[in-house]
């Protein structure tokens, strides 16, 4: 029997992030199976890079490890369960759920999968696009199989610059959450000074150059705002709908954790807001369009980026 270090790796999920991180896989010189609902996407994915494109549960059989990078856990799920790959993989198989999923979904997932002989492990991403691209994305990395982690690692090491072991199954999805929910506070800090400064007459270049040269500076000012907001540009590639669920599923965790922490609260009602207003298919970037109707002045000639 072939090792994971020799076996092709699985990948479902050719999204804008999964794309670049099976591509960079392909040119670590791993063979690949790969998987997207978007069957066009798949063929264009193995045209450009080869591999196979799975037809089915059972073209996942040969594989060592199996990585997921879909919207959330309950995808995850429906792609492994129920007639799903994980039916097809061998003993010893470990799939590692790569997407931002429920800490509790996937807790509740570990066990339905050791019950077919296949390892689960959480490893979520930050770092967006770019570190994507360039594999050098920081891993959350939670199990409770520290063997089938280890048989993981040479994967992991492709996609990642640094990668964290956070604890049990779910600590990385729960971490990534928690993260996320930081970004998410952040911006929305950001974006109420600004709209706040604009009212008293500064200016939002005037206020991002400062900001970032002073305690408050963040991804959010140093990135986010520089050259997307300001700019009206709004092309993260990170959806809005994304990362309001990541903040819904830390204000779940705080939730249930009983401390108080009304912040989080807040955070992700401001987000859910933002959705509700803008829609599907935005980027998270524009979520300040979602909370006023006069939105953040651009930098220099004081038009509405929007």
């Amino acid at each position: 029997m072939s090792s994971a270090v020799d076996s092709p790796i699985g990948f479902i999920g050719l999204g804008n992030m999964g794309w670049l991180m099976a591509r960079n896989l392909h040119q670590a010189g791993r063979a690949l199976v790969v998987h997207d609902l978007d069957g066009q996407r798949t063929a264009r994915f193995v045209d450009e890079f080869g591999g196979v494109a799975a037809a089915g549960p059972a073209d996942f059989a040969p594989v060592g490890v199996l990585i997921t990078m879909l919207p959330d856990g309950r995808a995850v799920a429906q792609a492994l369960l129920d007639g799903g790959a994980a039916a097809a993989l061998r003993t010893g198989a470990v799939v590692v759920d790569m997407s931002s999923s429920n800490p509790i979904d996937t807790r509740a997932l570990g066990p339905k999968l050791a019950d077919l002989g296949v390892a689960l492990v959480d490893a979520p991403v930050s770092g967006g696009i770019a570190r994507a691209d360039s594999g050098e994305l920081t891993l959350m990395v939670g199990g409770d199989d520290d063997a089938a982690i280890g048989r993981a690692e040479p994967v992991l090491e492709v996609l990642g610059a640094r990668i964290f072991r956070t604890g049990q199954l779910g600590s990385g999805h729960a971490m990534k959450a928690l993260n996320n929910f930081c970004g998410a506070a952040a911006y929305t800090a950001l974006a109420e000074a600004l709209a706040i400064g604009q009212q008293f007459g500064l200016s939002g270049e005037v206020m991002i150059d400062v900001i970032d040269s002073s305690t408050g500076r963040s991804f959010n000012s140093e990135v986010v705002f520089k050259h997307e907001v300001l700019p009206g540009r709004y092309a993260t590639n990170f959806a809005l709908a994304l990362l309001t669920k990541d903040v819904g599923i830390a204000a779940s965790l705080a939730e249930a954790s009983e401390l108080e922490t009304p912040v989080c609260a807040l955070v992700s009602q401001r987000w859910s807001q933002a959705l509700e207003a803008l829609g599907q298919g935005r980027d998270h970037s524009e979520a300040h369009k979602g909370w006023w109707d006069v939105v953040l002045a651009s930098a220099g000639d004081g038009a509405d980026p929007s």
